[in-house]
């Protein structure tokens, strides 16, 4: 242990690492919180190092702008001739029509760019779905959607002609 030289009115300053043996990252830092929240000689305490929560969903987040940067530098592809085929919406639930693929595939882009929340509807197993999600990746070739559900917390990849509706 480095004692540190800082003191004050009673109180004093330790700077350590401490080892803990656990299954996993998050177990292990319950247990060292529990640990020192459970004592009441300890009052107050700064974790520096350690946490590895949330580096999922960093490196998914990190992945699609790296697929959007690749994307945007590489030279532009043809578009194909039609967009697959959807369910219509019932015209009272229609909003202004994209006119092309072209513009719609721009639209999904610019989610990504944008980190944008979607709420996606679609018909899954003859059911209405709607899903709150942030797309990752868009593959235009494939007409394959990477979306992260942030209710959820889980990736899903659905196939364009899934979605009937962007919100």
């Amino acid at each position: 242990m480095d004692k540190k030289l800082q003191h004050t009115d009673g109180n004093y300053l330790f700077n350590v690492d401490i080892l803990i043996n656990a299954r996993t990252n998050p177990l292990a830092m319950q247990y060292m919180l529990e640990m020192l929240n459970n004592n009441d000689k300890v009052t107050d305490f700064n974790i520096n190092s350690g946490l590895e929560l949330g580096r999922t969903i960093d490196t998914l987040l990190r992945s699609a702008k790296l697929a959007l940067l690749q994307e945007a530098s590489a030279p532009p592809q043809p578009q194909p001739a039609q967009q697959p085929a959807s369910k219509p919406a019932p015209p009272s639930a229609r909003k202004p029509a994209i006119s092309n693929p072209a513009d719609a595939f721009g639209k999904i882009r610019e989610y990504i760019r944008d980190n944008k929340l979607v709420r996606l509807r679609m018909n899954r197993q003859g059911k209405q779905v709607s899903m709150p999600c942030r797309i990752l990746n868009f593959d235009e070739q494939t007409g394959n959607l990477s979306v992260y559900h942030v209710d959820e917390k889980q990736v899903y990849t659905l196939k364009l002609n899934e979605i009937d509706e962007f919100m």
